[in-house]
């Protein structure tokens, strides 16, 4: 794949993908490794959803992330791990190792029974076996359910039960700051309701008692030694499913995107190298959690495709201070950089004396991932972390895009604060207007669209198509609907401007109001809430959470502390709410419909234009919220 190396090129590449996709495409594929090369290049619908890249090709993804770099790349390290407590000791594995440990846990998970198109779930921690899992799955034809580890029993239950899986894989626990907490327990409760899973295969990594449940549970270091390290691939069709990532929805159940072999892998190598501006021998760090897309895409995946050393961190940005990023950083020379606004604006807030220390001198390119990042945190990173001297990648794209979609160039285009600034090649987007209609020219806002497909996107939301097509086709014919908000300026940027669903982005991740809602209503007390997002100072956007009491408390301090207990019982804590606000009754239509509208309003502490609340059910509710808003 020839690299983009100037604006110019940029543009020329761009007006080539979009006059001729299937061959601009198709030169992106070649340099993979193919047991047999596609017949045609694509097949789409978007009304059906049917989109089909590479059709007739026959691959397997780890040949091409492992086995074509052996020769020349064989001893470079392809993960360093750094671990949760900065004493503890650094692994590195090389290419030649990791293809070796890869096999081995194939041959494992065949030994306990998997097979091509078993769905297996990975419930881990940020540990090189999370990864060396992630992969051995898919050499062997598994589709690879990844759950992020901060995920409760109930939530890791719903998308075990969802997805059917036969296996799941775990570890004893995690490290995490000053916590441990035991994922095996976890695991325990959630299997209580998922009949699928017939074998949990559990990694010993922070030495906790845990219990072993007989004729189900297996050690990975006794499985291990049964095993050799020679594991032929599977063939797998171009459009054979690669994973599944559930994502929240606007619903309480969790969507279940599903992601094909050849087009994901595709549209990951070509965005990784482009977008970051991938130099051999650059150590690049990703701070994603892998049960995040961009963990998939840009930890594990998109640099392994490229023979690139990626760093996986365990820990988290503040423990043992909030120096942790940038002593990482100085300890393994990393050259790019790759973190969300939210960790951006935690550390900014902890002020500067955690940066002074060190010398951050090898970073050559700094991105930014999982919500636009606003003026002030971009010039502080800017300044302080890049010293003016490193471009920053403001990068748009989603769990269902699987790879960026709109982002600069590092170094190549011309950047402006709080802006992913122009479609990659292959992308076109589209603003329309409420009904409908593309907005053509600059200084526009609308919806953001795509109007032609990618090899990368969303094939169906596992078990069923229909919410795919409900999702993400159906809101306007013959595009694709991002659900998000969009602004072209007058030189043609493209600033992300939030969502317009009912979804809130927390510190960039996807939380779908009525889960929240089914979390919060599972509390003895409540009879009824309603969740929105207001602005925050640090994650971007927090939760605000109006709820019903069944009967009058008058600790509502306590009943407070209740409901986030019970949230993250149910969700986790990453959906906890940041305010709660006891209310009467909440603001709604004659057809019991709740004005969401209002309540964002109050939320924003924006009572201005509340909109007519005279077709209310009950209009002095809305008075009443107003009375009581924090």
């Amino acid at each position: 794949m020839k690299q983009i190396t100037s604006f110019e090129q940029y543009q020329q590449e761009y007006k080539r993908s979009i006059e001729t996709p299937e061959a601009f495409w198709s030169e992106q594929a070649e340099e993979f490794m193919w047991y047999k090369k596609w017949d045609s290049v694509l097949d789409w619908n978007f009304d059906e959803p049917n989109v089909k890249w590479f059709i007739g090709g026959k691959l397997n993804i780890t040949e091409n992330c492992l086995d074509r770099h052996l020769i020349q790349k064989g001893d470079q390290v392809a993960i360093v791990w750094e671990p949760n407590h900065p004493d503890a000791e650094t692994r590195k594995i090389t290419y030649k190792e990791l293809h070796a440990e890869v096999c081995r846990f194939a041959n494992v998970l065949k030994r306990n029974g998997a097979k091509k198109g078993d769905r297996i779930c990975i419930y881990m921690p940020m540990i090189p076996e999370l990864a060396i899992a992630v992969l051995a799955c898919a050499r062997i034809g598994a589709i690879h359910s990844v759950v992020f580890g901060g995920f409760s029993f109930k939530s890791l239950a719903d998308r075990i039960q969802d997805a059917d899986c036969a296996i799941v894989i775990t570890a004893d626990g995690v490290f995490r700051g000053t916590k441990d907490i035991q994922l095996k327990a976890i695991v325990d409760e959630a299997l209580e309701t998922c009949p699928s899973v017939k074998r949990t295969i559990v990694f010993k990594h922070i030495h906790s008692d845990i219990v072993m449940k007989k004729d189900r549970d297996v050690w990975w270091h006794d499985e291990i030694q049964f095993v050799s390290s020679d594991c032929k691939p599977e063939v797998m069709d171009s459009e054979d499913p690669l994973f599944i990532l559930y994502t929240s929805g606007s619903t309480g159940k969790p969507k279940g995107v599903v992601h094909s072999t050849a087009g994901y892998m595709v549209s990951v190598d070509y965005t990784f190298r482009n977008v970051f501006q991938y130099k051999d021998g650059d150590i690049y760090w990703c701070t994603a959690d892998v049960g995040w897309i961009t963990g998939h895409s840009y930890l594990v995946y998109g640099p392994l495709l490229a023979g690139a050393t990626t760093l996986m961190f365990e820990g988290i940005p503040t423990f043992p201070d909030a120096g942790r990023f940038w002593q990482v950083i100085d300890k393994h020379k990393v050259n790019i950089f790759y973190t969300a606004p939210t960790a951006i604006r935690s550390l900014e807030a902890m002020g500067l004396q955690y940066v002074k220390p060190y010398k951050l001198n090898s970073l050559k390119v700094l991105g930014t991932v999982g919500e636009p990042i606003n003026e002030e945190a971009w010039h502080w990173y800017n300044e302080n972390i890049g010293k003016k001297n490193c471009p920053i990648v403001d990068t748009y794209w989603q769990t269902e895009t699987a790879a960026i979609m709109i982002s600069p160039l590092a170094g190549i285009t011309e950047t402006k604060p709080g802006f992913a600034t122009f479609p990659l090649p292959g992308i076109q987007p589209a603003l329309l207007d409420e009904k409908g209609a593309e907005l053509s020219g600059n200084n526009v806002e609308g919806r953001l669209c795509y109007k032609f497909p990618w090899p990368g996107m969303i094939r169906t939301t596992y078990g069923n198509h229909e919410r795919c097509k409900e999702a993400y086709f159906a809101t306007y014919k013959g595009y694709y609907f991002t659900g998000d908000g969009c602004k072209r300026d007058e030189d043609g940027y493209y600033r992300i401007t939030g969502r317009v669903d009912d979804v809130i982005k927390v510190s960039g991740h996807l939380l779908g109001t009525a889960e929240v809602e089914n979390a919060i209503n599972e509390h003895p007390d409540i009879v009824e809430s309603a969740v929105v997002g207001f602005p925050h100072d640090i994650k971007g956007w927090g939760i605000y959470a109006f709820v019903i009491c069944e009967n009058e408390r008058k600790d509502v301090d306590s009943l407070k502390r209740e409901i986030i207990q019970t949230v993250t019982k149910y969700m986790g804590a990453i959906a906890k709410p940041d305010k709660i606000q006891i209310v009467k009754g909440l603001p709604k239509t004659r057809s019991g419909k709740i004005m969401r509208r209002i309540l964002r309003k109050i939320a924003e502490n924006d009572f201005s234009n509340l909109g007519d609340t005279s077709t209310l059910l009950d209009p002095s509710v809305v008075e009443d919220i107003k009375a009581g808003a924090q």
